[in-house]
């Protein structure tokens, strides 16, 4: 026995609405995917007076704010295009650095602030730099290097801090070094672009 109740149903049904129907909800996802709002768990370290807490706060206020060093940390959410970054911006001083490993965890994106102006130390932040990217909890994370007071006369350019912190040898590692100055925003918001662009093409 045929059931004509439910022939006439499907003889009735407009499967071409159907089909526009799921292309639309295809083209929700996809817009979804596209604009949403991505999230990323982002590590600001470097040594003391590196200006972290200053590219932090111009990042977030677009202002430069009067800073003391940091004891502990500063965390903060910046928004920048479809991103939403969360920056923590951990004190640099020598007493808090055995800190930093307790900030590992689930970091997608590490910046490593340089003084380029610092001379002095440049071999001790490659030293620290490289004994964080032994730590197992960061090997996926990829590396930001801001060569921070380009504004400075005596400042090493990204070149030179390049080869002083050996970066070259991060075989493994996604890496970029980006020259900056805090107090103008120059170079910070390159250097999100790079990182958005290359922790999205690792999730």
């Amino acid at each position: 026995m045929v059931n004509t109740y439910s022939s006439a149903i499907v003889n009735n049904f407009d499967f071409a609405k159907l089909r526009t129907w799921k292309d639309g909800l295809s083209f929700t996802k996809l817009f979804s995917r596209l604009f949403a709002k991505r999230e990323m768990r982002i590590l600001m370290v470097g040594l003391d007076a590196a200006g972290k807490t200053t590219i932090l706060y111009k990042l977030k206020l677009g202002e430069i704010v009067t800073t003391i060093p940091t004891i502990g940390f500063n965390v903060e959410t910046v928004e920048y295009k479809n991103i939403s970054f969360t920056v923590w911006d951990v004190g640099g001083q020598d007493k808090i650095r055995p800190l930093w490993r307790h900030y590992f965890q689930n970091t997608q994106g590490l910046i490593f602030v340089v003084d380029s102006n610092d001379r002095d130390r440049v071999v001790e932040a490659r030293d620290e730099l490289h004994r964080m990217l032994n730590e197992d909890e960061l090997r996926d994370a990829v590396l930001l290097v801001f060569a921070n007071k380009q504004d400075l006369p005596n400042a090493m350019n990204a070149a030179e801090i390049t080869d002083k912190l050996g970066l070259h040898s991060l075989r493994q590692r996604h890496w970029y070094i980006q020259s900056t100055c805090a107090t103008s925003g120059e170079g910070l918001y390159e250097g999100l672009d790079w990182l958005s662009n290359n922790i999205a093409s690792k999730a």
